[in-house]
């Protein structure tokens, strides 16, 4: 799974890259059989729409779940995210968003990187997603909305919503929103199962809820560089990662082979070797975490 130069020419231009089908419908059948066992569970990692019962994300099944830590090992997803960076990814968030037919909600319109910034302290948008569809997304299930090349405008001013869903979020008003589709237009990847994408941390996305009767089932793996791992321990562990030591890549059958395990995955300690070790553009120091404490609360 190497890019070639058009793909990384592409991605600089347009903030991300879609592959349709890239991985086989009997790989996501694996996947797909684990999920409904995870959404069963209440557990603190599962996040619920706000009927307190549909499932709207399940973060870090990768730690729990042999299959879900195969997939966070999965060359396919990792080794693209770190020939961009050249240099190791960890794993910064690992989660299942759920959009669940008929009731699965909005996710509002975001940068991921201004929510890893404001609420993690992560120095510079060198992490991304990359992310896979377990279901076929068309244009019913609430595909996800890009506005291609809003990443290149930077860290864009956000503010932090804590009433439209069960799951906050820092979001762009609505006005800058309506300049970037101006000036980009918007485009919605749609595709079977197994489709791939992977997105800058600073492009500008959203879904819409899901009104129709198919689930649209998507999983993120959140990575990023290990020299600009996050400064600050304010969310759950499940949610934003302590440890950040390099993912290391299985084989790439990986998904069918009964003999390969992905567990044990490193737990959510902090690793203090690598922060030792890692040499970030700027420190986390106390300043910068007031000035953050500064803006949430003028925010809320």
């Amino acid at each position: 799974m190497k890019l070639t130069q058009q793909q990384l020419e592409q991605f600089e231009q347009d903030g991300y890259l879609f592959f349709p089908s890239l991985f086989s419908e009997q790989e996501m059948k694996v996947l797909r059989d684990e999920v409904p066992a995870i959404y069963k569970e209440f557990r603190p990692e599962i996040i619920r729409e706000k009927d307190g019962v549909t499932p709207r994300t399940s973060f870090a099944a990768h730690t729990y779940s042999d299959v879900f830590a195969k997939l966070g090992r999965h060359p396919r997803m990792v080794a693209p995210v770190q020939q961009y960076f050249g240099e190791p990814v960890y794993m910064h968030q690992f989660k299942i968003n759920g959009k669940q037919a008929f009731d699965g909600d909005v996710w509002q319109w975001h940068q991921d990187y201004g929510t890893w910034y404001n609420d993690d302290g992560m120095p510079e948008p060198r992490a991304m997603n990359v992310a896979i569809f377990l279901d076929e997304v068309n244009e019913f299930n609430g595909p996800l909305y890009f506005i291609p090349g809003s990443h290149r405008e930077g860290v864009v001013a956000a503010g932090h919503d804590l009433k439209t869903t069960s799951y906050p979020l820092w979001t762009l008003d609505n006005q800058k929103v309506r300049e970037l589709v101006a000036k980009g237009g918007m485009v919605a990847p749609k595709g079977p199962a197994g489709s791939m994408m992977m997105f800058h941390g600073c492009l500008v996305h959203g879904s819409p809820s899901n009104m129709s009767p198919w689930d649209r089932v998507i999983v993120y793996l959140s990575l990023c560089t290990v020299s600009n791992h996050i400064r600050r321990a304010k969310r759950p562990p499940w949610i934003a990662h302590r440890n950040f030591m390099p993912v290391m890549t299985l084989d790439d059958d990986c998904l069918l082979r009964k003999d390969v395990r992905g567990l044990p995955w490193p737990g959510h300690e902090v690793d203090e070797d690598a922060i030792k070790r890692a040499d970030a553009p700027i420190a986390w120091t106390a300043e910068v975490a007031q000035k953050a404490d500064e803006q949430e609360a003028a925010a809320i």
